[in-house]
């Protein structure tokens, strides 16, 4: 049985050890190769995923008009979550992240439960993300076998996370500019459309009409706005990577600082405006909305010439961006977890500074699941579907959970290293874990995400048993054995 810790990245020994502002993470085996560039556009693209530009879609039809209220609401959650992670994450940058912010604050075993189910996430998503992107490609070249196409995604960003951590940077780098600047043309173009003064287009100034018409704002009542909340909450996740990435930054410290800083109008701009834009030009029972997108269906409408291409490179690009972070961000979580004791030692070996091994397997257990999507469609893939259904969500509340202690923790002991501070400290972390058990009560109440949250209880269950029972084991095996009495003469 390995230890549960190292005096890397213990508990008791972190705060001690931590670095200072501007030094390298504790996490030292690796290299801080990622620059400042690499994390601001990391943090700006990071909330841009195929979510967004696929999934909305289907948030829209249930809500109509207020998925924009549904997307600000779950948006203030996780402007909050994020919030509460970035000020652990300065006071102690760790490529761990939430993982070992748990260990420190509430043991051993919420750490390992939060680090594996975060790991086991990602590396079903990179397959749910590599199926994706193959399916745009045989879209564009019919006849080419979808496998083909997913074994070479793998390959090549497999290959770009097991070279130095500054080719992954750089990979995300364009990618997120690419997304960025897309998201950036649609809500400009969408802005001059609904001024009624987009060049060469004869759509007039729609007004509130979409907004109020066809059902008022709320055409399906409380129910519509619950499944539009719950859909857009699950479309934020992934913003946690960047925490991760910053380990392995110039400057850990200053770099997730800005990067957290800089969350709220990123999400406001993004999600809010886009989805703002998107019922104010369209009806929101347009069945495009649902059939093509509302990023498609929106510049069909306005007679944009190849809007349908122009976005299935705009969501190629955003899967395979995601992609790319999730091996990264899979392979990082399981090399912290290791150092910490709470994996196989063999996979946490460093070379040229990059946990290879970790990265080799992460990928291995992406690809896997492609497998089975093709093996087992009807049962095991949606199976491994539903257990990450609601995983963010656990994941959110270890991080509320652990920020509540550790910053009695870090005032009393440390007051130096709060460069980042939740705001009104604890009242909205109280309100936030509110909010998760609301939305876990809301998830009870619809068939479908009461399966997801059925399997994922079930699985957080299994790794917080795992974790527990090693925990105990490895305090049995560290603690020191009795003398023998000696004997009377």
């Amino acid at each position: 049985m390995s230890r549960m810790s190292t005096s890397k990245d213990t508990p008791k020994d972190t705060p001690k050890d931590a670095a200072p502002e501007g030094a390298p993470a504790a996490d030292s085996p690796l290299v801080h190769g990622l620059k400042q560039r690499h994390l601001s556009m990391i943090a700006l693209g990071g909330v841009i995923g195929a979510g967004l530009f696929v999934g909305s879609g289907a948030g829209i039809a249930a809500a109509g008009p207020s998925i924009v209220l549904a997307y600000a609401v779950s948006g203030a959650l996780v402007m909050l979550v994020m919030r509460m992670l970035g000020e652990m994450s300065a006071a102690n940058p760790a490529s761990g992240s939430f993982s070992v912010h748990a260990e420190r604050a509430i043991g051993p075993w919420a750490g390992f439960t939060a680090g594996w189910g975060f790991w086991f996430l990602l590396c079903v998503a990179v397959g749910i993300e590599g199926i994706g992107a193959a399916d745009i490609m045989v879209g564009w070249f019919p006849g080419t076998p979808q496998w083909a196409w997913v074994a070479l995604f793998m390959l090549v960003f497999c290959g770009s996370n097991l070279t130095a951590v500054k080719n992954f940077g750089e990979f995300e780098f364009w990618f997120a500019a690419l997304k960025v600047g897309a998201i950036a043309l649609f809500l400009g173009i969408g802005v001059l459309a609904i001024l009624g003064i987009l060049p060469g287009s004869d759509v007039s100034a729609p007004g509130t009409a979409n907004l109020t018409g066809e059902g008022g704002f709320m055409p399906k009542g409380t129910d519509g706005l619950i499944i539009g909340l719950l859909a857009s909450v699950f479309a934020y996740g992934g913003l946690e990577t960047v925490t991760i990435a910053a380990a392995e930054s110039e400057k850990p410290v200053q770099s997730v600082a800005k990067a957290v800083r800089t969350a709220m109008w990123r999400i406001a701009v993004f999600y809010v405006g886009s989805m703002l834009v998107v019922v104010t030009l369209l009806p929101w029972d347009n069945k495009e909305v649902a059939e093509k997108g509302p990023y498609v269906a929106t510049l069909d409408h306005l007679g944009i010439p190849g809007a349908g291409q122009i976005m299935n490179v705009v969501i190629l690009i955003a899967l395979l961006s995601a992609m790319n972070a999730n091996i990264y961000g899979a392979s990082r979580m399981s090399y912290s977890l290791i150092e910490r004791g709470q994996g196989p030692k063999v996979l946490g070996r460093v070379y040229s500074g990059v946990p290879r091994l970790a990265v080799l397997a992460s990928s291995v257990f992406g690809f896997v699941c492609v497998l089975l999507s093709y093996w087992r469609p009807d049962d095991v893939f949606p199976w491994l579907l539903n257990m990450i259904g609601a995983m963010i969500l656990v994941v959110w509340i270890f991080i509320a959970a652990s920020q509540l202690i550790l910053r009695r923790r870090t005032e009393r002991e440390e007051p130096q290293k709060l460069v980042v501070k939740m705001w009104a400290y604890p009242f909205l972390t109280w309100v936030a874990l509110a909010a998760m058990a609301y939305i876990f009560y809301l998830m009870t109440q619809q068939p479908d995400t009461r399966k997801q949250l059925l399997a994922t209880g079930a699985l957080t269950l299994v790794l917080a048993v795992i974790g527990f029972v090693r925990q105990k084991l490895a305090e049995r095996s560290e603690r020191p054995e009795p003398s023998a009495p000696v004997a009377a003469e």
